[in-house]
């Protein structure tokens, strides 16, 4: 494996250094288009919608459009400019137990390897959040982009795992759950 980001894990006076993994890895099987006569792979250009001439990617900016229709573009300086509090550090804010954390806020899940050096601290943290069930609530900034994510224990490692924001959860809308459903006595129910 080859580590995608390295810093430190903080929380009051003590830093764990670390390193970061990606712990999954994807098997999908990608299909390329190709045309049915030749064989030869199938592209796309990326033209200009306003002069329909073809752009390269050295002339591609990030834009955002605003809820009133105003296009703002950002160039790679805008974004590096950005202010990211977190930098190399994986700051704890609390600890919670960990039955209050809702697995549907759960979005990608990170290896941390401790530093030669940090091998201890890392066994006491991970050994304190084992065996007091709880988990650590965290910021980091992955890919300059700050984040919230959790700290918790698989097996000997500590995995970062970062989360989705409350409102990227859909609710489920779906009439047939609004309706009324006759359960014997013996069936188990809960009413939520």
């Amino acid at each position: 494996m080859r580590a995608i980001w390295s810093g430190a894990v903080s929380f009051g006076l003590v830093s764990v250094p670390i390193k970061v993994y990606s712990a999954t890895t994807n098997h999908d099987v990608r299909f390329h288009q190709v045309h049915g006569e030749d064989g030869g792979r199938i592209r796309y250009k990326r033209t200009c919608e306003v002069c329909g001439e073809e752009v390269t990617y050295a002339d591609i900016v990030k834009g955002f459009e605003t809820p009133d229709g105003e296009l703002i573009t950002l160039d790679d300086a805008d974004l590096a400019s950005l202010p990211v509090k977190t930098g190399h550090e994986i700051d704890v804010i609390e600890f919670v137990p960990n039955d209050q954390i809702d697995p549907m806020l759960f979005d990608k899940s990170y290896y941390l390897e401790p530093e030669t050096k940090a091998a201890k601290p890392y066994a006491l943290l991970r050994e304190a959040l084992e065996e007091t069930d709880r988990t650590a609530v965290v910021k980091v900034a992955l890919r300059q982009r700050e984040t919230l994510a959790l700290l918790r224990v698989r097996g000997k490692a500590i995995v970062l795992q970062t989360l989705i924001w409350q409102d990227e959860i859909r609710e489920p809308d779906f009439d047939i759950l609004d309706n009324d459903v006759d359960l014997k006595p013996q069936e188990p129910s809960r009413r939520n």
